[in-house]
């Protein structure tokens, strides 16, 4: 598929069918794709945990959904997705590469840094992932975990501390899906949030 293409067709799908399985070498080519983000001082500090048994992703919504909230319907489409995937940050890794000789910092100072690179970086493996599922032939949807839910996740799969997750990631063959509301927004034009030159 043409790069355009995949970008014109991507989309966060909220909805899988639950009986079609990503073949293993397609999610291989997921996270081989997702190693290839750029990342400050080329410190890679990120891990993922991906998730494909019935029981494992089952414990993945146990411990991540929170109790009401009306979202049944965006649940029940999530929940049929084959495969999970949750990018996670490392900070210390980056904390500890900009303190290595050739960074030219001594300490792992985290004022530093002028945004979280840890966080920017996972976020780019994350898009690479959902760029990927598309050049597949699948769909994907990036969401938050609810941060009071975040201890219980940790618990749950044996997170390390120094690893945060920054979302997760379901991927599966696209089942008929009903359209966010949030779409009638419409997406804002380029000349409306690009300044050329100076701002004003």
């Amino acid at each position: 598929m043409e790069f355009a293409e995949v970008l014109r067709r991507r989309r966060m799908v909220r909805n899988y069918d639950p009986d079609r399985p990503v073949p293993p070498e397609v999610v291989q080519r997921l996270l081989d794709h997702a190693v290839r983000a750029p990342s400050a001082g080329f410190a890679q500090g990120w891990g993922f945990l991906v998730l494909e048994e019935p029981a494992d992703r089952e414990r993945f919504w146990a411990a991540t959904t929170p109790d009401g909230g009306g979202r049944e319907r965006w649940l029940a489409g999530m929940r049929r997705a084959p495969l999970i995937v949750v990018p996670h940050a490392n900070r210390s890794a980056y904390l500890d590469r900009y303190a290595e000789p050739d960074k030219g910092w001594t300490d792992r100072a985290q004022e530093r840094w002028p945004v979280p690179y840890w966080y920017v970086d996972t976020g780019f493996a994350a898009l690479l992932m959902l760029l990927t599922a598309v050049d597949e032939g699948l769909g994907a949807c990036f969401f938050g975990i609810p941060p009071q839910r975040t201890q219980a996740y940790r618990e749950a799969f044996g997170v390390p501390a120094e690893y945060d997750p920054v979302g997760a990631l379901t991927v599966g063959y696209r089942a008929p899906d009903h359209r966010s509301p949030s779409l009638r927004r419409g997406r804002r034009p380029v000349d409306e949030v690009v300044r050329r030159g100076r701002w004003s």
